[in-house]
């Protein structure tokens, strides 16, 4: 399966227009935003867990990320509430499922094979520092290594944002609003700007809150190629 596979385009996907579909687990759904696989796949998804559902104990081979949207997931190793950044990395395991119903959004074998990091960062309880390169910006670290940079980031209402990306980037937007390169995007409206590419937007009349990844996309590889 191949969803918005070629990394040398830009992609905007509004993730509430794609319906949800089963997954191989019961009560649990996703909506694919970009995919190199099948069920072992290098991929970006959100996945809705309904209440009471869980996913079967498994081993992330080629690593997992993923961020709390809304509800509580649990495993093994804890609750995460909305707005809860969690990385597992490859040969990391777990048992995950929601009692009350939860929405994340993930990301499958996209880490370097030789990552051992494990994050879990609650963004409810962080500080943002104001980015003096940036006017109305202000940036809440997450991770950062030789691959990537993840950060949340606040813009204030009106910000124009001007930024060179020459390793690639995504956006979530994770509440507000903004335009980029014309396009509106609004709440988990999902960007992905190539090597090379350039990001342009404006925040709108309240703001966004976004979650960034940077540095990534220099050299794609599947699953296939990893293991």
């Amino acid at each position: 399966m191949e969803i918005n596979s070629d990394f040398s385009k830009r992609v905007l996907v509004h993730s509430d227009e794609i319906p949800w579909k089963a997954s191989p687990m019961q009560g649990v759904e996703r909506r694919m935003l970009d995919r190199i696989g099948d069920e072992v796949a290098r991929a970006t998804t959100i996945v809705r867990y309904a209440p009471g559902s869980h996913f079967s104990p498994h081993v992330h081979t080629g690593g997992e990320e993923f961020i709390v949207l809304e509800g509580v997931f649990s495993d093994e190793h804890g609750d995460f509430p909305a707005g809860s950044y969690i990385r597992n990395p490859p040969s990391s395991s777990h048992s995950p499922g929601s009692k009350p119903g939860c929405i994340i959004f993930v990301k499958l074998w996209q880490f370097s094979p030789s990552d051992r990091t494990a994050v879990k960062i609650d963004i409810n309880k962080m500080h943002l520092i104001s980015d003096a390169k940036r006017p109305g910006v202000s940036v809440m670290p997450l991770f950062q290594d030789e691959h990537e940079t993840v950060q949340v980031e606040d813009w204030e209402a009106e910000t124009e944002i001007e930024m060179e990306t020459p390793d690639g980037a995504e956006l979530l937007v994770l509440s507000g609003t903004l335009k980029e390169t014309g396009d509106a995007m609004r709440q988990h409206s999902w960007l992905r700007i190539p090597t090379g590419g350039k990001i342009s937007a404006k925040a709108g009349p309240n703001g966004a809150r976004l979650w960034i990844k940077s540095r990534h996309l220099r050299d794609i590889k599947t699953p296939n190629q990893i293991i």
